[in-house]
């Protein structure tokens, strides 16, 4: 197997055509890592989520970073790491296009509300379901890929 660096398009292509991701975030020095349905466009990731743990860490350090991946078999894959910053788009108007505009790249995607928009029961106790839009302004993009 030789592993070989991607080119900035072939990420993008592997963020245009996958759907799920892995988010980290870090809050007091605190890494975290949590599943993430997202669609690329523009330099940006956007999603959605409820209001939990999650967002209350990115409100507080906005730097991120987001891993996507393909794997065939053990030596033919392909990986993303974007590093950038949490951008909430807040339920008013001077955010409402962005907003319609998350909404329609993600609809584009079958069963696009989950993970991020299913029941929750935290310590017993069901989390409201209110939809918080964000996106994740790239910073920078690597990819790496696995050729047999």
């Amino acid at each position: 197997m030789l592993i070989e660096t991607m080119t900035r398009q072939a990420s993008i292509a592997l963020l245009d055509r996958t759907r799920l991701a892995r988010l980290a975030y870090v809050r007091d020095g605190q890494p975290h890592i949590v599943p993430m349905s997202f669609a690329y466009d523009a330099d940006c990731l956007y999603s959605f989520s409820t209001l939990g743990e999650k967002i209350v860490w990115m409100r507080a350090n906005p730097r991120v970073c987001v891993e996507a991946d393909e794997l065939v078999n053990v030596e033919k894959w392909e990986t993303v790491i974007v590093q950038g910053r949490y951008e909430e788009l807040p339920d008013t108007p001077r955010y409402d296009a962005d907003r319609r505009h998350a909404h329609a790249l993600l609809q584009r995607r079958p069963a696009w509300w989950e993970p991020g928009y299913v029941k929750t029961i935290i310590d017993g106790k069901e989390r409201p379901l209110e939809v918080l839009y964000f996106r994740v302004r790239i910073d920078r993009i690597s990819g790496h890929r696995g050729v047999p």
